[in-house]
């Protein structure tokens, strides 16, 4: 064994950490001859700060040009010409890289994201045409959307100093006043092997793939990150609500409540089971037609042509339980919101039958089981549990702590955190074109 790494092994995921700290997780799956590779950052919007907000996403575009070895555009040539799918994607917590590809290829992915790792070659004619890209990308997803508009809006308001507040995309200012050297600064500081992970997943051999992480991988030095400084949201102490005003056909609502996340019981803030059991408080309010949102309240009441809720726990930060709806046509947005408090507040006094328990257990490892059946998502799993600092052995946990919550528990998640005082709640206020909506 090489004396410059650190091992480990484990009953799912085979697990090497480089001398220069990069972790490389393998996950094997031998039924087709496909692997994927992906390469996860650790850097994402909620690294941000004001005034740079949109700036992870920006290097994601630049990261397909050239590096020092290749020109731009090589990158995709070199994939598609052996077939691969290749793309990336940011998110508030993290930056990733993929190819799902031949298996027999796989080395060829580890080398161009080896490459890409350090060698980039940021150009000041390709920054200018790719931010006018990304200016138009939001354009198009947030600022012609009146749900996104209302989602970004909402965020906004719902947080006060969490970094969740900002756009993945950035703020149109933001990306207005964006410059090269922003982009050198950002990439230099974060793009490093001590800040990512490398999950390849497929038809491959670990001790393999190791080897060749070692290849086109382990020249790189590692480097000093920058401090990261605690963002926690401060305590809410009263509702908060927001109109939104945008062109658009329907009403529509939306709350959230602030709640621990899984890193907070991680942290040992919370119990180990109160993420499980928002998590099967979700599904029991919309979890499919017998839920009851959809049984109550499109079916039962007609007061909503749809209701939705959801909970957001999987990032490196506490964020939202989140509930949405669209009233029934002829029916008050305000007597929608009464309605729905009014599920939550059953949920509060009264326990979920045994029924409505078994039911959501069988749909949520129905689901997780059907999802495993994708390598790719398991690599994306696996990958997103390491950047958020979860770890991907949650992943394992995942099915006995559902199993395990009763409804007691659930029972007690609904008295403790879907209270108003740790509400935001924000309702869309369609405009009409001709109005003078601001589209």
């Amino acid at each position: 064994m090489n004396t410059d790494v650190v091992t480990k092994k484990a009953p799912s995921v085979s697990e090497k950490v480089l001398k220069n700290g990069l972790k490389v997780l393998v996950k094997e799956d031998h039924r087709a001859p496909i692997a994927v590779v992906q390469v996860w950052y650790r850097i994402g919007t909620s690294y941000e700060h004001e005034g740079i907000t949109g700036l992870s996403h920006a290097l994601e575009h630049m990261m397909f040009k050239g590096t020092e070895s290749r020109k731009s555009g090589e990158f995709e040539v070199i994939l598609s010409r052996i077939g691969a799918e290749n793309n990336a994607f940011t998110s508030q917590d993290y930056t990733a890289y993929y190819e799902v590809l031949a298996a027999e290829h796989v080395e060829t992915a580890l080398e161009l994201e080896g490459d890409r790792m350090r060698g980039l070659v940021l150009d000041k004619a390709e920054f200018e045409k790719e931010i006018e890209v990304v200016k138009e990308e939001r354009r198009m997803r947030t600022d012609d959307n009146p749900n996104s508009v209302m989602r970004e809006q909402f965020n906004a308001v719902a947080y006060l100093n969490n970094p969740y507040r900002a756009p993945v995309i950035g703020w149109m200012e933001d990306l207005d006043n964006m410059n090269l050297d922003d982009l050198k600064d950002w990439y230099a500081k974060w793009y490093a092997p001590n800040n990512a992970t490398l999950v390849v997943a497929g038809d491959v051999e670990p001790e393999k793939i190791f080897a060749l992480a070692e290849k086109y991988f382990g020249h790189h030095e590692s480097m000093k990150l920058p401090e990261v400084k605690p963002r926690t949201e401060i305590p809410q102490i009263g509702p908060r609500e927001i109109v939104i005003k945008a062109p658009a056909k329907v009403e529509r609502l939306m709350m959230g409540f602030k709640t621990p996340g899984m890193i907070s019981a991680k942290q040992g803030k919370v119990e180990k089971w109160e993420p499980y059991a928002l998590d099967m408080l979700a599904s029991i309010l919309d979890g499919g037609s017998s839920a009851r949102f959809s049984k109550n309240l499109v079916r039962g009441q007609e007061i909503a042509a749809g209701a939705s809720a959801g909970y957001m726990g999987y990032g490196r930060m506490p964020q939202l339980f989140m509930i949405s709806g669209v009233p029934a046509t002829g029916v008050k947005i305000e007597d929608l919101r009464k309605a729905l408090m009014a599920e939550i507040e059953t949920m509060k006094t009264s326990l979920v039958t045994q029924e409505e328990l078994d039911r959501v257990k069988a749909q949520v490892l129905a689901s997780e089981i059907y999802q495993r059946d994708s390598v790719e998502h398991m690599a994306t799993t696996i990958g997103a549990l390491e950047s958020t600092g979860l770890g991907w052995q949650l992943m394992d946990e995942y099915e006995k702590n559902i199993l395990a919550v009763t409804a007691e528990q659930v029972q007690q998640v609904a008295k403790k955190y879907l209270n108003e005082d740790q509400m935001t709640f924000a309702r869309l206020d369609p405009q009409s074109l001709e109005a003078g909506g601001n589209k």
